[in-house]
C-alpha cells in the first residue's frame, strides 16, 4: 500500500453561503424551517437574495468546511466537487485553494449554476438553511479517480450528496476505491431529514462501508428512529467502529470498539452563529484520527475547532486553528 499524501480527501457539494442576520418573524413570514436545511430552486433562492439585508459571502458546503478546517490545524487536505466556471464557482475555487485545501475537480458542464444557500441567522444563533444545489450534484465516476481516493488516508463523505442519484453512485465509486486502497471511510449524517430521506441506506452503509461516523445528538436519533438519546447512543456503540456524537452545550461523545469517552463542550463566551459547528468538529476530530492521536485528545481538538466557529458569523474558522490548538497543549 502507497503512502498516502494527504491526511483527508473531502467529498461534497461546493456550495457559496449567502449569510444574514434576521428574526423570528423573517423566517415565518417566509416559510423558512427553523434551524433546518431546505433544498430551494433557483427562483427561491434568488427571491431570498433579494430579500436578505446586509448579507455576507463566504465559500461553504459541508464537507468543505471541513476540509479547510483541517488545514487551519495544519492538516493536509483536498476536496472533490462541481463547480460552474461562473462567478460564484472562481469564488468557490480560489477561496478554498486559498485556504491551503487542494481542489482540482473539473468544473461542470452545461448551463447550470455554481450551488448557493442562504442561511439566515436567528438571534439565538440558529441557522436555518436554504440550499439551491445548482451544478453541485454533478459529481460523476470520472471525479473518483482511484489514485485520487488512495492519495488519502481517510475519505469523507457528507450525507447531503445522497439526495441525487448521479452523485450517490459516484460516492458509492469512491468508497469502493477506499476499501480497496485499505483507506478508512469517514461519514457524517449531515441533516436529521437527510436521515429521515436515506434511512435506509444510511444503515446499509454502516454496516458496510463506514468506519468513522459523525451525528449530532437528533440525527443519531433520527437514525435509529428513538426519542431518547441513550438508545441511539447504545445502538451506535453496539455497531462496534468509531463514532462521535455532538449535543451542544452537553459537549459530546466519543466511542471506539465499546470504549466511550464523555467530552465537555469547550466554553464560548457567545454564542453568534452555529453554521459550521458540525463541520469544524468533524476537521479537528479528522485531523488528530489522522495523525493517531488518543481518541481523547481527537475530541478535544474537534471541540475547539466547534468552539471557534460558534463565536462568529460564517462556517469557517477567522484565525487559525493550528495556533488555538498548540495554545491548548494539544499538538
Amino acid at each position: 500500500m502507497h503512502q498516502a499524501k494527504l491526511d483527508v480527501l473531502g467529498i461534497g457539494h461546493a456550495i457559496v453561503d449567502v449569510l444574514a442576520n434576521t428574526t423570528e418573524d423573517f423566517l415565518t413570514g417566509h416559510g423558512i424551517a427553523k434551524g433546518a436545511m431546505t433544498l430551494v430552486d433557483g427562483f427561491r433562492a434568488e427571491t431570498l437574495g433579494r430579500t436578505m439585508a446586509n448579507s455576507v459571502e463566504a465559500s461553504g458546503g459541508s464537507a468543505a468546511n471541513t476540509m479547510v478546517g483541517i488545514a487551519s490545524l495544519g492538516g493536509s487536505a483536498g476536496f472533490i466537487g462541481k463547480v460552474n466556471d461562473d462567478r460564484l464557482g472562481k469564488v468557490f475555487a480560489e477561496e478554498i485553494r486559498k485556504l491551503g485545501v487542494l481542489f482540482d475537480t473539473p468544473p461542470a458542464e452545461g448551463s447550470t449554476a455554481t450551488a448557493s444557500c442562504h442561511i439566515l441567522i436567528t438571534p439565538d444563533g440558529q441557522r436555518s438553511m436554504n440550499t439551491f444545489l445548482g451544478c453541485a450534484s454533478a459529481l460523476v465516476d470520472a471525479d473518483m479517480a482511484a489514485a485520487k481516493v488512495a492519495s488519502a488516508n481517510i475519505l469523507f463523505v457528507e450525507g447531503y450528496l445522497w439526495d441525487t442519484p448521479g452523485a450517490k453512485a459516484a460516492i458509492r465509486q469512491a468508497i469502493a476505491h477506499a476499501k480497496a486502497a485499505s483507506r478508512k471511510v469517514a461519514f457524517t449524517l449531515s441533516d436529521s431529514f437527510c436521515v429521515g430521506r436515506w434511512r435506509a441506506e444510511f444503515k446499509d452503509l454502516l454496516a458496510r462501508d463506514i468506519d468513522i461516523l459523525f451525528a449530532n445528538e437528533d440525527e443519531a436519533k433520527a437514525l435509529f428512529e428513538t426519542e431518547q438519546f441513550d438508545e441511539a447512543f447504545q445502538a451506535i456503540r453496539k455497531w462496534g467502529k468509531t463514532a462521535a456524537i455532538t449535543r451542544s452545550a452537553l459537549g459530546s461523545v466519543i466511542v471506539e470498539d465499546g470504549h466511550v469517552h464523555l467530552l465537555n463542550a469547550e466554553p464560548v463566551r457567545h454564542v453568534i452563529d452555529t453554521t459550521g459547528a458540525g463541520d469544524q468538529y468533524a476537521a479537528g476530530f479528522l485531523f488528530g484520527y489522522a495523525r493517531r492521536l488518543p481518541l481523547n485528545i481527537c475530541g478535544r481538538l474537534a471541540g475547539l475547532a466547534a468552539a471557534e466557529v460558534i463565536s462568529h458569523v460564517g462556517p469557517r474558522p477567522l484565525v487559525s486553528l493550528k495556533t488555538l490548538a498548540a495554545h491548548a497543549g494539544l499538538i
